[in-house]
């Protein structure tokens, strides 16, 4: 029975040391958790920008131009507005999705 009681109190010694570390290790770690939640969150979201909507890309695109509108697509950042110029060319003219500004046709 000694024994017994001799090896129980040998693993709570060792034990005792582990968790201890254990611990400590956990209050620099939910520091450095924190502080990342901290910096994504004063980072601007992808949603939080403003964002020009596709009739608007639509208006810049067609201002000044001959010709009729085929199509818009929302590419992510970009709005791409398909042209039909008169004589039968038709180009895509990209329109950055945030500024609304006119940045290259194709």
């Amino acid at each position: 029975m000694i024994r017994f009681s001799a090896i129980g109190l040998a693993a709570l010694i060792a034990a005792a040391p582990l968790s201890q570390a254990a611990a400590q290790e956990r209050g620099p770690r939910a520091d450095r958790q924190q502080q990342q939640q901290q910096q994504q969150d004063e980072r601007p979201q992808r949603d939080e920008r403003p964002r020009v909507s596709v009739g608007d890309a639509v208006q810049r695109a067609s201002s000044g131009r001959p010709g009729r509108f085929l199509g818009a697509s929302d590419r992510g950042g970009t709005i791409v507005v398909r042209w039909e110029y008169p004589g039968g060319r038709i180009a895509d003219i990209m329109v950055d999705g945030r500024t609304g500004r006119v940045v290259g046709e194709r």
